[in-house]
């Protein structure tokens, strides 16, 4: 019994002993943490995952096609309004021109055809009127005559007015409604062409993928995070100091950090000093502030920022206090 009482012993005793260096290492020093922006990644659309070109790890520009999905909606729509603005498109052209040699040529042939049948008309006509006169002809067939007359003479007017508008042009209000008719096509295609690029998810910016829901084959919603991970450039240290070590620091300056894991120093700049509302964003170990007392953020940026390759978010890091 007794035995194990002193093993009990030995153990918190080393216990104690390695928190107290522990402790002891971190003295004067400011412990903070790398910091990077987290950036998620969903489509505008839905489809499928037709094709995936980045996977968990992979390091990624700005503007590097991620993944494609398959949107067969959008593409019958494209083609609705392709045809749509060749036709709205050869609308306008046609009420700008006028009317080709072929339409002239063809409405002079209905107007001699239908001045024919109008002089045609018109000696039955007086023919039969002159008959009627010397009573020959009941009045029923003059009434017939005449109204084929009418007839031919009202056929002869609308040829004429057809002409009329050939030979003065196309109207300017047409000219404008044809010209409506192309920019509200042309905008349906753009919308359209628009939709159809968001079937390519895109980086927003140089980052690491962290997380990849989905795979080929797997629906994708408007709004759901297919890739997730940590920005690169973007990225900064973090330190926490109370009011009265805030002094030391200066913008602009630079100080020696040292990744905690593997010991690595390097140089970084401390580019803002903000103050926190409360408490509850410390992030330096062993902090002794006093009750009301302000606390301050510093961030600081590599001056190589190839070292930022090296460093995963949240790691621990250490800094000398300025004396």
């Amino acid at each position: 019994m007794n035995s194990s009482v002193k093993t009990i012993c030995l153990l918190l005793a080393s216990i104690l002993m390695l928190s107290a260096c522990s402790e002891k290492k971190f003295v004067d020093k400011l412990l903070g943490k790398v910091k990077k922006e987290e950036i998620s990644v969903a489509p505008k659309v839905a489809g499928r995952i037709l094709e995936v070109f980045a996977k968990e790890g992979d390091t990624v520009n700005a503007g590097d096609t991620l993944a494609v999905i398959n949107v067969p909606e959008i593409e019958a729509k494209l083609l609705q309004a392709e045809g749509a603005v060749m036709a709205a498109k050869a609308q306008y052209q046609m009420a700008g021109n006028g009317a080709t040699s072929y339409e002239r040529e063809q409405i002079a042939a209905k107007l001699s055809a239908a001045n024919e049948q109008f002089k045609l008309a018109e000696k039955s006509y007086k023919r039969v009127e002159q008959m009627v006169l010397d009573s020959l002809v009941p009045l029923q067939k003059f009434d017939e005559v005449s109204e084929k007359y009418m007839a031919a003479r009202a056929q002869l007017d609308a040829v004429q007015a057809m002409k009329n508008d050939i030979d003065h042009g196309v109207r300017s209000e047409k000219v404008a409604m044809a010209h409506g008719d192309l920019i509200r096509a042309e905008g349906a295609m753009q919308e359209a062409q628009t939709a159809y690029s968001e079937r390519y998810i895109l980086a927003p910016k140089r980052m690491t993928i962290e997380t990849a829901a989905l795979k080929a084959g797997e629906l994708a919603l408007p709004g759901y995070n297919i890739y997730s991970g940590y920005s690169i450039d973007d990225a900064h240290l973090r330190f926490t100091v109370s009011e009265n070590n805030i002094t030391r620091f200066k913008r602009g300056n630079t100080y020696t950090v040292t990744v905690a894991a593997t010991n690595q120093p390097f140089e970084a700049r401390l580019t803002a000093i903000k103050q926190l509302p409360g408490y509850a964003d410390i992030s330096s170990a062993f902090a002794d502030y006093e009750l009301g007392e302000g606390v301050y953020e510093l961030r600081l940026i590599p001056v190589d920022q190839k070292v930022m390759g090296t460093l995963y978010s949240n790691m621990t890091i250490v800094m000398e206090e300025p004396k």
